[in-house]
């Protein structure tokens, strides 16, 4: 086990970006994304990412692939483990920040892939096979070929379903993997910090920036991944905020709704990642009601250096 790693995690806007920018640029380093989202160029409005103009620190695994290109935790292991690895040869101690928890596990523990989740040929089959029959088509099948696996996923989580196949083909359940990541085994020295905050007042953050990537621009955005030809079984077409919006741009509902839905499924989302975090006792659990960024690094800071 090498040096320390540190990961600030937690839900969708409580803030973990300010915090990690300003960690790493106090200690000289570089962040490390772990948004299974923020991976594609194109998608900056709808996945909050950092604009360039704000970061404080470099911002690593941001804008490196298409929206239509296939992405997984295992690649996101590969990327993660490279950019920790060549930081900490030059020194510097690696912050990871994100709510995807599987990518956090993926980068710090010792958690193994099929070989599905590098290759693309499977992917790419079960995709056009949801192209041409549809979600609830692609769901039937790994019902039919898994059903523990298939009642832990959502029939429209395409991304995940066709995961889940894919591990089948290469003798994998799905649904027994995940009962092992309930005992991680850490590959670094990884300190992990989640940020948290009274409900009311994360969801009012959630509601309020939601509101403000409306004002920005997300609608253009949307219709300039659509230009770019975001199929139905593509990225853009799964993400929270960018499926609403593509529903209003087809005249499946007004933007005032589509506004509203993407708020309660943030707001949904949120209390998953919370509940997938509560899972780890390992985490170290920061009140941002009682914080401010600076305080915020200051109190991991002294968790670290001690």
């Amino acid at each position: 086990m090498t040096g320390p790693v540190v990961a600030v995690v937690g839900p969708t806007a409580v803030g973990k970006s300010a915090v990690a920018d300003a960690l790493a640029e106090r200690w000289g380093s570089a962040v490390i994304s772990a948004d299974a989202m923020q991976v594609y160029r194109g998608m900056d409005i709808g996945t909050a990412k950092m604009p360039i103009e704000e970061r404080h620190a470099p911002l690593l695994l941001v804008d490196i692939i298409e929206p239509d290109e296939a992405y997984s935790a295992a690649l996101f292991q590969r990327d993660a483990r490279q950019q920790i690895d060549q930081l900490q040869a030059a020194g510097k101690i690696p912050v990871l920040c994100g709510g995807t928890g599987l990518y956090i596990m993926a980068a710090l523990d010792d958690m193994r892939f099929p070989s599905g989740e590098i290759e693309s040929d499977a992917r790419r089959r079960y995709e056009r096979f949801v192209e041409e029959h549809g979600p609830d088509a692609l769901y039937e099948l790994l019902n039919r070929r898994d059903p523990e696996s298939a009642q832990s996923i959502h029939p429209h989580n395409v991304r995940r379903v066709v995961r889940a196949l894919e591990m089948l083909d290469e003798g994998v359940s799905y649904a027994e993997q995940r009962k092992g990541f309930s005992t991680p085994k850490p590959v670094y020295s990884a300190h992990i910090f989640a940020l948290t905050m009274e409900r009311s007042c994360l969801y009012g953050r959630i509601d309020a920036r939601v509101d403000v990537m409306v004002r920005d621009g997300l609608v253009e955005e949307v219709e300039r991944l659509l230009e770019r030809g975001a199929g139905p079984a593509l990225t853009a077409r799964q993400a929270i905020g960018y499926k609403e919006i593509i529903d209003y741009l087809n005249g499946a509902c007004s933007l005032d709704e589509a506004t509203e839905l993407i708020k309660m499924r943030s707001r949904r989302y949120a209390k998953r990642q919370l509940s997938w975090f509560r899972r780890d006792d390992r985490i170290t659990w920061l009140d941002m009601d009682s914080l401010d960024i600076e305080g915020a690094v200051d109190a991991i800071e002294r968790e670290v250096r001690c």
